[in-house]
């Protein structure tokens, strides 16, 4: 069971290497990470997301075709388009990739500083830290009886009432199971518990 206490403890270590911000998606499944946290500074978070850069950054293209850690230096990476380069205008001069997990449940943490390049040591704690958080946040692939057939009549088509009196119970009672069902598989939405539901092939 995720335990949030201990996460940001792991969270608060990848501060002191973070002087600039962070980006972290962790299992990226189907294009929407589970967990998505970031401390860049708001107006290149505005720039990035308005000119969709996600489509085009360097970054993103080698931790989906890479594993393990890189400095964003690092010249075989090419950046076309000048996203890298423009990033340092906002206070991401130096900069660490992070990626684990397969490819359908990746990990993704960027690690920025305005200062100084990480060094090597800092970036094996870096990867340490990241690979512990895509590790706690892995979700439960097990659902109870209860929480299964709550979710398999909206799946069908089932509004909440219909479910909840098909189900004998009421209403809060099934809205009860709903928000279990949704903690469990760290869905967002009744929608989202429903597609991990799915893809666990529980109902």
């Amino acid at each position: 069971m995720f335990n949030r206490k201990d996460f940001d403890l792991e969270l608060k270590k990848l501060d002191v290497f973070a002087q600039a911000g962070y980006h972290l998606a962790i299992h990226i499944r189907f294009s929407s990470p589970l967990m998505h946290l970031q401390t860049y500074n708001p107006a290149w978070v505005k720039r990035y997301t308005e000119n969709g850069y996600v489509l085009r950054d360097p970054i993103v293209a080698w931790a989906f075709a890479s594993k393990g850690a890189t400095r964003w230096s690092n010249t075989p990476i090419p950046d076309p388009f000048g996203i890298l380069k423009e990033s340092q205008r906002f206070g991401l001069k130096y900069g660490v990739t992070v990626s684990t997990g397969p490819l359908s449940s990746r990990t993704v943490a960027n690690v920025a500083r305005s200062d100084r390049e990480h060094t090597d040591d800092e970036i094996l704690e870096i990867e340490r830290i990241v690979q512990t958080m895509h590790e706690m946040v892995e979700p439960t692939t097990e659902l109870t009886k209860a929480q299964i057939a709550a979710l398999k009549l909206l799946a069908d088509g089932d509004r909440q009432a219909a479910a909840a009196a098909k189900l004998g119970i009421s209403e809060s009672a099934l809205k009860l199971r709903l928000s279990s069902a949704r903690e469990r598989l760290m869905a967002r939405t009744t929608a989202e518990a429903i597609q991990r539901a799915k893809e666990y092939k529980l109902i």
